[in-house]
């Protein structure tokens, strides 16, 4: 890799997340409302409303005032105080959440990275065969069908019905302090959740996968590789398959960058306390600078992602440096 294309890479990340950051500043302040009005409170004054714009700093011009104290505190890592938790530091209650989302969705993708580059694979390589019938018709209802469709039947099934594991949360109020029952108790909590994430994201990964393989099918080495009397499994996996797996790189770093976002959906079917249920407890409640700090982190962790997968998929392909 030269340094010319490192450089153009970091680059392009740098002025993006600088166009994130003003992109946030802007969009919290033309949406409907004020941050002073979220904090619920009965029989407000008109000077306690004006202290309070005071204490945020909104009575001060939009243009160059607020907008330098927001860049300078961002770049401080200030990201302001949140209204719903009681003016804690909103950094203190992202970082709370972070845990519990990279947890889950982080297995998750791991696990279907795995299974569905696997099953991709093998539905590409025998297409038209059984294996590529079934697997590629189960990919695409799995793509198809978002996460709360796949854990709200395994509730009631596993959770609700059969009693195999808990309805919802990641651990028992009031359970043991034994630190092997406690990690049984989380074991129990995660698995209805870990399992809906991952089949939900399989199908895309095989989708994918399999398209990227019948491409790879048709090159000459792969030709020359059969016409030299190679194993048919051996050609797939040898030959085939970190060839086909290029083009995932990039999808699988950006996805590994949402990992940081969660799944809305998921998180609030299954009262996970991540990042999403987090996001849609600040949107109840209209707390602008915890929405403001989790939209931003997200946006940051995507666009550090794209720029790991730019600069992987330089090192294994030197074509894209030109």
């Amino acid at each position: 890799m030269n340094g010319r294309y490192l450089l153009r890479k970091v680059t392009q990340a740098i002025v993006t997340i600088v166009a994130i950051v003003l992109l946030m500043f802007l969009l919290f302040r033309i949406m409907p409302g004020s941050p002073d009005r979220a904090v619920k409170r009965p029989n407000i004054t008109i000077e306690q409303v004006q202290a309070l714009k005071a204490q945020l700093g909104l009575d001060k011009p939009l243009v160059p005032d607020q907008l330098v104290t927001y860049v300078r505190s961002t770049l401080s890592g200030d990201l302001g105080y949140s209204f719903k938790f009681r003016g804690q530091p909103v950094t203190e209650v992202v970082a709370d959440a972070i845990g519990p989302t990279v947890l889950l969705i982080g297995l998750g993708e791991l696990i279907a990275i795995v299974v569905g580059l696997a099953l991709g694979s093998l539905s590409g390589w025998r297409r038209g065969g059984l294996v590529d019938r079934v697997g590629n018709g189960v990919s695409l209802i799995l793509y198809s069908m978002p996460y709360f469709v796949i854990g709200m039947p395994m509730i009631i099934i596993f959770a609700a019905g059969l009693h195999w594991f808990p309805t919802s949360g990641m651990t028992t109020s009031g359970g043991s302090s034994d630190a092997v029952s406690q990690l049984v108790d989380l074991g129990s909590h995660l698995v209805l959740p870990l399992v809906a994430v991952s089949l939900g994201l399989i199908g895309g990964y095989s989708i994918l996968m399999r398209s990227s393989i019948l491409e790879t099918r048709a090159e000459d080495y792969i030709t020359t590789a059969r016409a030299k009397g190679l194993p048919d499994r051996r050609v797939l996996w040898t030959h085939a398959f970190p060839n086909a797996l290029l083009p995932m790189v990039t999808w699988i770093a950006i996805s590994l960058g949402y990992v940081i976002a969660g799944a809305i959906t998921l998180e609030v079917v299954f009262n996970w306390p991540g990042i999403g249920t987090l996001t849609v407890e600040a949107l109840d409640s209209r707390d602008y600078p915890l929405l403001q700090g989790i939209f931003l982190l997200i946006a940051v962790s995507v666009v550090v992602a794209n720029l790991i997968a730019d600069l992987v998929y330089g090192l294994l392909d030197p074509r894209v440096h030109a």
